[in-house]
C-alpha cells in the first residue's frame, strides 16, 4: 500500500487559503500523525452470517474467531485538494492503510486461514464553511466480499485512559428493522448446543464473558492494567444520524454489491451501517521500559436480512512495531468467508 514517490501534484496549481488549507499542526497529518507504519496484534470477532437452508428451518449462523492483525499505514504524499464550488479549494492530508484478519485458532504460519482483507485510506480534514462542518476525519475502506465504506467523524484527545463504552444494545442480539425491537437468539448462548454456530477447534479459548461484554474483555480490562499517556480518539460513522454525539450532518454511507443488496425478495446480507473507533494509546513502559504505541478498535457493523438487522462486532488490541517491520502484501492472506 505504499504510493513510494506518489505526490498529489494539483493541475492547474490550487493556492492555499488560510479556510482550505490543511491545520497548521507539527505533523500536517494532525490527528492521524501517529499511524505510519505497522501494526500488530490479537482480537475477537463476532457474526451472525446467512444461512441457506432448503428446509427453511434456520435462516442464520452465528460465527466466533480468535484473530491475529495486521495493519499496515503509508502516508499519501503532498496535499490532497478538492475543488470548491460553494466554498474555496479544500486540502486534505492522507494515509492508506491495508488490513489483514486470520482465525487465530485455525492458522499455522505456513497456512493462514484468512477472515477479512481491506484496503483503504483515513483523511484529515479541515473545517468547512459550506456545508458548515467542523475539523473531521474520514475512513474509505474496500471490502473484497461486496461493500464499500466511507465514515467520517471527529478526532478528540485526552490527557488520560480514553472512555471506551460498551456495544450499544440490543447487542448481541439482532433487532427487528421495522420496529427497532430486539429479537434474541438462542446461539449466543454457548450453553445452548446448536449446529448452527462455530465448533471445534475454532472455539478453543472462547468463553461467553466474550460474547456478552468483548469491549470489557478484550479493551478496557487489560487498558485498567496499563497507564495511559496520551490517547487520540478517531470516532467515525457512515451514517453520522444514528449518533446524537457527532456534530457532522453530511458524509458518509455504504455500498454494496448486487448479491448483497437482493431485490424485492429481499437482500442476501446488506451492510447497511458501519460505527467504529479506533483509539492510539502512549502506554508507559513498566519497571523502566521505554513507552510505547498501542491501537484499540472497536468496530460495529449492521448487516441486513431475514427481517433483522445483525450485528457484525470486531475488536482488537494492536502495537506498533519498529520501523525496520516489512509492509505485508496480501499474499498468505486465505480467502475469507466472514462478511464485511
Amino acid at each position: 500500500m505504499n504510493l513510494r514517490n506518489f505526490n498529489f501534484t494539483p493541475l492547474p496549481p490550487v493556492e492555499a487559503t488560510s479556510e482550505s488549507a490543511p491545520p497548521s499542526t507539527p505533523d500536517p497529518l494532525g490527528p492521524l500523525a501517529q499511524l505510519p507504519g505497522r501494526w500488530v496484534g490479537q482480537g475477537f470477532n463476532m457474526i451472525w452470517r446467512p444461512f441457506f437452508d432448503t428446509t427453511g428451518t434456520q435462516d442464520h449462523f452465528l460465527e466466533l474467531n480468535l484473530t491475529d492483525e495486521t495493519i499496515d499505514f503509508a502516508p499519501i504524499g503532498g496535499n490532497i485538494p478538492n475543488r470548491g464550488l460553494l466554498q474555496s479549494d479544500l486540502f486534505m492530508t492522507g494515509l492508506t492503510y491495508l488490513q489483514a484478519v486470520n482465525d487465530h485458532n485455525l492458522s499455522t504460519p505456513e497456512a493462514p486461514v484468512g477472515l477479512h482483507a481491506e484496503p483503504g485510506v483515513w483523511l484529515n480534514v479541515p473545517a468547512t464553511s459550506d456545508p458548515q462542518e467542523p475539523a473531521t476525519v474520514v475512513r474509505m475502506g474496500s471490502i473484497p466480499h461486496g461493500t464499500a465504506i466511507v465514515a467520517q467523524g471527529i478526532a478528540t484527545q485526552f490527557d488520560h485512559a480514553p472512555p471506551i463504552g460498551p456495544v450499544p444494545p440490543p447487542y448481541p442480539a439482532p433487532s427487528d428493522i421495522a420496529t427497532g425491537q430486539p429479537v434474541p437468539q438462542p446461539e449466543s448462548n454457548l450453553d445452548f448446543a446448536t449446529p448452527y454456530r462455530s465448533s471445534g477447534q475454532q472455539m478453543n479459548g472462547i468463553v461467553q464473558a466474550m460474547i456478552n461484554d468483548p469491549v470489557a474483555y478484550f479493551l478496557t480490562g487489560p487498558l485498567a492494567q496499563q497507564t495511559v499517556l496520551t490517547n487520540v480518539t478517531l470516532a467515525v460513522f457512515t451514517n453520522n444520524s444514528s449518533d446524537p454525539d457527532t456534530p457532522v450532518s453530511a458524509g458518509g454511507g455504504t455500498a454494496n454489491t448486487a448479491f448483497l443488496v437482493g431485490t424485492s425478495d429481499g437482500p442476501n446480507a446488506n451492510a447497511s451501517e458501519v460505527q467504529s473507533t479506533f483509539w492510539i494509546e502512549q502506554i508507559q513502559g513498566e519497571n523502566g521500559a521505554a513507552d510505547f504505541l498501542q491501537l484499540q478498535y472497536r468496530q460495529l457493523v449492521f448487516l441486513d436480512f431475514a427481517g433483522l438487522r445483525w450485528p457484525h462486532v470486531s475488536v482488537a488490541t494492536l502495537l506498533k512495531q519498529p520501523d525496520a517491520a516489512a509492509a505485508p502484501g496480501l499474499g498468505g492472506l486465505a480467502a475469507a468467508a466472514a462478511g464485511p
